[in-house]
């Protein structure tokens, strides 16, 4: 998955010259299994408070906890600490439904609490996953934003979570 990243051209005061050229991504950041994470802000539709009941799908994956009526739409609700190998966690007052859209499939995301929405500079941004632990599999990393203020922020790549490309294929 691809994240989209904007371009910040900071200008001399005195000049007006460019003096810095510097990429960086937009993320909504959210608490899912005692981690910082990040999602490309591009991929978020809304999101949405969990309803009192979400209905169950019979023979669906483990982590897919069911389906909710958003407004006369129909979106599955995928639990992303489940599919990492997690275990169930009751909802509590910050839980929230991140409604995602990826290649014109919408899906929520249960999280733990959304935080913030900013900007990260690339320069924050290593690709490797050697500062990632075990809670979340390196497999489903896109990259890690190591922030100035000390948090990591593990970023997720939610078409490989959720295996949606495979979906996409095996449609065409």
């Amino acid at each position: 998955m691809s994240a989209t990243t904007t371009e910040t051209v900071n200008r001399s005061a005195d000049t007006g010259e460019n003096i810095a050229l510097e990429s960086e991504r937009t993320l909504l950041v959210f608490d899912l299994v005692g981690e910082y994470c990040g999602l490309d802000v591009n991929l978020v539709r809304e999101i949405v408070h969990v309803p009192p009941r979400i209905t169950r799908v019979p023979n669906a994956p483990h982590y897919v906890r069911g389906v909710i009526n958003l407004r006369g739409t129909v979106i599955p609700v995928l639990d992303c600490a489940l599919k990492m190998g997690g275990s169930f966690t009751a909802n509590t007052s910050e839980s929230r439904i991140v409604v995602a859209e990826f290649e014109g499939i919408q899906f929520g995301v249960l999280v733990d609490a959304v935080r913030e929405v900013r900007s990260v500079p690339d320069s924050l941004i290593e690709s490797d996953g050697s500062a990632s632990n075990d809670s979340i599999g390196t497999e489903y990393v896109i990259g890690i934003a190591k922030m100035d203020d000390g948090r990591l922020i593990v970023l997720l790549d939610l078409a490989e979570l959720f295996e949606i490309t495979q979906l996409l294929e095996e449609e065409n």
